[in-house]
């Protein structure tokens, strides 16, 4: 057997341990992935920069985090409240935007149960029912007294039947007073702050309306609210 000489054996070594060829599909697959990399890193750099540039804009100032606030707190009120009196059901839209203030504390004293059992304590044919504690009365006194009642009313009046409202500067030892016009009244928005309209049941509020009074206008019979229950929708 011939023998190999050490120069024969080395070009051998030289040639298996050589480099292999890259190929073209490799390389345009590493191209694709570092081109892709670059993207990426681009894309994402704009991104955050783009929020840093809005970021001062959805800055509120304390009025606008307090409206937003008041404009949650009104959404999550009840939105109508339902009469039921021994007459029938009244249903009654609450004014939340017009008269927040009163609407919420008629809220409160509803969720404490301040009108279950309460009396219709004065029937004013053409004018208004009343309920509350109070014996006086009150805002259809100035009305009566003075000699503005009118067995007809006049249809151009500006404020109309079925509106419910508490009266002006009340006094807080008379309680919440609870006004349901029965026709259109003059200069109303001077007496009553008006906080909701009568939807549904104003047959109801016109048969209390003709039930026989008194000559303070108090019902010879008793009519009374069971309880009032507050709704989101009706």
């Amino acid at each position: 057997m011939a023998r190999i000489k050490p120069q024969t054996l080395l070009q051998q070594s030289k040639k298996k341990k050589g480099p292999s060829r890259i190929s073209l599909t490799t390389i345009v697959t590493c191209s694709l992935i570092i081109a892709l990399f670059v993207f990426f890193l681009h894309s994402t750099y704009r991104h955050w920069s783009h929020r840093s540039n809005l970021q001062p804009e959805n800055v509120y100032s304390g009025s606008e985090t307090e409206n937003a606030v008041f404009d949650a707190k009104k959404t999550d009120l009840p939105g109508y409240a339902v009469f039921s009196t021994s007459k029938g059901s009244i249903v009654v839209e609450l004014y939340k935007e017009s008269a927040p203030e009163v609407v919420d504390e008629f809220i409160d004293l509803c969720q404490k149960n301040h009108f279950n059992e309460m009396l219709f304590q004065h029937v004013v044919k053409h004018y208004s029912i009343q309920v509350g504690n109070n014996q006086d009365l009150g805002v259809a006194e100035d009305w009566i007294l003075g000699g503005k009642h009118h067995s007809q009313p006049d249809a151009s009046l500006k404020h109309d039947a079925f509106l419910v409202g508490t009266p002006r500067g009340k006094s807080k030892n008379k309680g919440f007073e609870i006004f349901i016009t029965t026709a259109p009244i003059p200069d109303l928005s001077e007496k009553l702050i008006i906080f909701g309209r009568v939807i549904q049941g104003e047959h109801v509020v016109q048969e209390i309306e003709e039930v026989d009074t008194d000559e303070h206008f108090r019902p010879k019979s008793t009519i009374k609210i069971n309880n009032i229950a507050l709704r989101m929708k009706i």
